[in-house]
């Protein structure tokens, strides 16, 4: 993954200088420093929408709820989510949290999910950078889904 991070960072750079340059050869017109900078905006837009599309990777979702919703859980595990189930003691009583690690592009209907069971769950989403081992693949497996 570092060796195409480093390819992508190369082009960048190129994309960078060689937009520098004909920017600011010759006299120095507004008109083609706004075209630059729109162009530059724009590539970063579409590139940001071209990974949301894609989607690749893995997400984990950190839910905190106020009891064990036991429906909701089975609901994940049916579904082929791997999911742990944590208890421990908030400010004024005991609280639930799920560990849920997914593909990123199973996200938003792991959300919805939980959503429709537990509308008030506190839900954190993040990107693991490493992982080893656990029931992911297993279960994506037994419910043939796409790796």
């Amino acid at each position: 993954m570092t060796i195409l991070a480093s390819a992508f960072g190369f082009l960048e750079a190129l994309v960078h200088i060689f937009g520098l340059s004909i920017v600011l050869s010759g006299e120095q017109n507004i008109a083609e420093m706004l075209t630059y900078a729109v162009g530059f905006g724009a590539g970063i837009y579409i590139g940001g929408y071209i990974e949301n599309k894609l989607a690749l990777g893995y997400t984990t979702l950190t839910v905190n709820l106020l009891t064990r919703n036991v429906d909701l859980i089975s609901s994940l595990r049916n579904e082929g989510f791997g999911v742990t189930v944590f208890e421990g003691m908030g400010k004024d009583s005991t609280r639930y949290q799920l560990q849920i690690l997914t593909k990123r592009s199973m996200e938003q209907k792991l959300i919805s999910m939980i959503e429709e069971k537990e509308p008030h769950a506190f839900i954190v989403s993040y990107e693991p950078r490493k992982f080893k081992g656990g029931y992911l693949l297993k279960g994506m497996k037994k419910k043939n889904i796409p790796n």
